[in-house]
């Protein structure tokens, strides 16, 4: 039972102590210290210069039963991005709900890739399966007046998307539209996709606050058919892209070799598998003929 003061009393010090005491044997060591940075920055507006000047400050009345309920939430294993409602993401901070992904630091390499590779002005740029809309957003926020469409088939995702692109100022267009049958009918120079993949077989071997919280739907496939939504955006994007124009895909490590033919076999050049910074097969690119 945690020992609560008076609402009112309670300083930055001890409710930092409360976090640490309450994750203790529950979270790693470590992963106890990012998440008060976090609890701290998005719930009470501290930074860690905050943090570390603002010890004796008192927080708002909310704050002795607000870290409660985070304790209480983050035992249960819920993902601390839901419980504060945001997720950092190339720079950013975006809103995330139980409608949306949380966004990745392996999404974000995917990101700079397309940074890196595509200096040009006024691209064209396709998100399919765009959840929070980081991937489209970032795009938007990085490449030199790119005209940035996005899609999804959950409305509420959409909602989420939209809001966050009103917040950071991006210029983009979603559309709901299911991925094995994308709209809309268009023409870019790149498209991005980062869709379900993790196969149901694998389910029972992933965290719980992944697979008891975040939306299945964007996340798992059949294991007698793992490649399904590639199948779909392959041929879409042989058909949409422009000659020369780049598809980049996040990937199953276990399927690499099978993306490789995949993307061959509908006509793609130049199909590279590329490797994450942590040495796991993540990403398939490919150039339109």
């Amino acid at each position: 039972m945690l020992d609560l003061h008076y609402l009112c009393t309670m300083i930055l010090k001890e409710a930092i102590e409360q976090l640490r005491s309450g994750l203790a044997g529950v979270v790693e060591p470590q992963e106890v210290q990012a998440m008060i940075r976090v609890i701290c920055e998005d719930v009470f507006n501290y930074d860690p210069v905050d943090v570390a000047l603002r010890q004796e400050n008192e927080l708002p009345d909310f704050a002795e039963q607000r870290v409660a309920e985070i304790i209480a939430r983050l035992r249960r294993h819920e993902p601390l991005q839901y419980i504060v409602g945001t997720a950092r993401f190339h720079g950013h901070r975006f809103k995330v709900t139980p409608a949306t992904l949380i966004p990745r630091p392996e999404t974000e390499q995917l990101v700079d890739l397309i940074i890196d590779e595509n200096q040009g002005s006024d691209l064209r740029v396709l998100d399919m399966g765009t959840g929070s809309g980081c991937i489209a957003i970032s795009l938007a926020r990085a490449l030199k007046f790119a005209q940035v469409d996005a899609l999804d088939i959950s409305r509420d995702a959409l909602a989420v998307a939209r809001e966050n692109a009103a917040t950071l100022k991006a210029k983009v267009r979603f559309f709901e539209s299911d991925m094995l049958a994308p709209q809309p009918a268009a023409t870019y120079d790149i498209i991005v996709s980062n869709p379900p993949y993790i196969c149901w077989g694998e389910r029972e071997a992933m965290e719980s606050n992944v697979k008891d919280y975040e939306p299945g739907q964007a996340l798992f496939v059949p294991d007698n058919d793992p490649l399904m939504f590639y199948k779909a955006i392959a041929p879409y994007a042989a058909q949409s892209l422009e000659r020369g124009g780049r598809l980049y895909l996040e990937i199953n490590q276990r399927f690499g070799n099978e993306m490789k033919r995949l993307l061959e076999d509908n006509g793609f050049d130049e199909v590279r598998i590329i490797e994450d910074s942590y040495g796991k097969v993540r990403f398939a690119t490919a150039i339109s003929r």
